[in-house]
This record gives C-alpha cells, sequence and structure tokens, in this order.
C-alpha cells in the first residue's frame, strides 16, 4: 500500500491534497484517520490511500506504526526559506547529524531514488507547460521522520504567497501522483550525491537529462560530521542499488575532500565527479 501523507498545520499540504482529489478517483474511506476524512483509490493495481495528520509532517514519527503494511510513503508540504524563491521541490527525510527538526539523530529514511526523480520530471514538465515561474530542484537529505520504509517529500514553496497558489499546487499534486504510480519501476541508474548546496543544481539537472536518480544528498554544510557508519547508511538505507557516488566536486571544501575520497575508497563505492 502506498501512503500520502497531508497535514493540518500546513496550508500548502491541504492546497496540494485538495488538488490531488480533484485530479484523482479518490473516495473517502469508511475510517478515519487522527479524526480527519481518508481516502483511497486504486489505478493501475496499485492501492493509495491519503490521510491528513494533525501534527507536522516532520514530527510523524510513528506514522508507520499506524500503518504497518505500507511500501512507500509521500508527504505533500510547504517548503520555507529565507529567500522566499518560488520553488518545486523534492528530497528525501532524515537526519545525517542531529535531530534538529523530527526525526532520530544520525538516521535517515529509505530513499525511493527513482520515485523522486519521476517526481521531480514531472514537476519539471509542468512547470514548462503551465509556464510557472517556479525553480524546480532536489534538495539535500534533511529534517524528520526517520523512518525505516521508503520516504520522499514533494514540495511546495518558498512563501505563504505560494503555499496557497493552486496552480503550483497542481504541479506538485501531478508529481506526486507520478511518484505514487511510478514507485515501482527502478530502471534508472542510482547514485548518491555528495557536495554541493542544499538545492544541487547539478544533480537537478543530471536527473533531469541523464537516465540518473539520485537518493540520499549529503551537501557541504554536512561534510564536517559525515563519517563510515553515516555514508554507509545512506547507501544501505536507499531503495534501490547504489551504482556509485556523484561529487559536487568544486562544491567539496578543500579540507573535506581527501576524507570524503578515503571514505568511499574504504567501503568500495566507485566515484564519480562532476
Amino acid at each position: 500500500m502506498i501512503l500520502i501523507a497531508a497535514s493540518n498545520k500546513d496550508p500548502a499540504s491541504l492546497n496540494i491534497r485538495e488538488q490531488i482529489l480533484n485530479r484523482s478517483n479518490f473516495n473517502e474511506a469508511t475510517s478515519t484517520f487522527q479524526q480527519n476524512p481518508a481516502y483511497t483509490c486504486r489505478i493501475n493495481d496499485e492501492d493509495i490511500n491519503m490521510v491528513t495528520l494533525n501534527q507536522e509532517a516532520i514530527e510523524a514519527q510513528d506514522l508507520t506504526t499506524s500503518f504497518p503494511k505500507t511500501e512507500f510513503i509521500i508527504f505533500i508540504s510547504r517548503h520555507s526559506s529565507t529567500s522566499g524563491k518560488p520553488t518545486l521541490s523534492v528530497h528525501t527525510p532524515g537526519n545525517l547529524g542531529p535531530a534538529t527538526l523530527g526525526g532520530k539523530p544520525r538516521e535517515v529514511s529509505v530513499s525511493p531514488a527513482n520515485a523522486m526523480r519521476h517526481a521531480l520530471k514531472a514537476m519539471a514538465k509542468m512547470k514548462e507547460e503551465m509556464r510557472l515561474g517556479y525553480e524546480v530542484s532536489y534538495e539535500a537529505t534533511h529534517h524528520g521522520p526517520s523512518l525505516d520504509v521508503p520516504v520522499m517529500f514533494t514540495e511546495l514553496g518558498s512563501s505563504p504567497e505560494q503555499w496557497i497558489d493552486p496552480e503550483a499546487a497542481k504541479a506538485v499534486a501531478y508529481a506526486t501522483m507520478e511518484a505514487a504510480l511510478k514507485f515501482r519501476d527502478t530502471s534508472a541508474e542510482t547514485v548518491i550525491g555528495i557536495g554541493g548546496p542544499h538545492y544541487n543544481n547539478k544533480f537537478t539537472k543530471i536527473a533531469l537529462e541523464q537516465k540518473v536518480a539520485f537518493g540520499h544528498m549529503i551537501p557541504k554544510y554536512s561534510l564536517p560530521q559525515l563519517d563510515k557508519e553515516m555514508l554507509q547508511q545512506c547507501i544501505k538505507k536507499t531503495l534501490e542499488k547504489v551504482d556509485r557516488a556523484v561529487l559536487d566536486w568544486k562544491g567539496v571544501r578543500s579540507l573535506d575532500k581527501p576524507k570524503v575520497l578515503s571514505l568511499l575508497n574504504e567501503i568500495g563505492t566507485e566515484i564519480q565527479k562532476v
């Protein structure tokens, strides 16, 4: 079963949820979740449920307890940034270091690399078709929850003006459903990304132009705390087999480069510098 999760505390999430209900054949379920209506549909032999949380998505650490048969979770969410730049984004949750925004310290969720690529490509397609003035981007792995099932966020941001934009929400709704319906298509080559900024244009461009799917992305600011255990966890907790590590080489500080190369060589991961 595939689960889409919205949040009552998130205006963008409710906006995206509304667009999903408008675009897809969801029916109201007989049961509720946290006293909120739940919805269900079956498309292409996939059972997809949609629920609404009473807490923020980043705090949903116990969600799989309520849905133990869940194979894949997509959180539909707002995205916030100080720049306020209109953005459609996708990423895996989890903490590469301390748990400052939900989840568990030094524990990441399972990254559904191909599903994230399908969502990213769908966002880019809708941006062009709808002529949206939004950037489309991967984000680095960050914030909670830290779950042992494949999890991703599809996000609309980066300020309150965008959170209530129905047109942009349509694009995120479409991308969310594309990820859900193509979850089992794992045909793209799978990599992890290391280095560069939180919003990595290089990794985004590679995924959009090549048949390459990024799972966990470890940004420049997280490299000082990177160790063998964390690196191995990011590789192990990728749904697909990781073929290599793609390094944003200019986006790695000189003092971190020897450590990154040493760790990758130690665990026997192929390296590609871009």
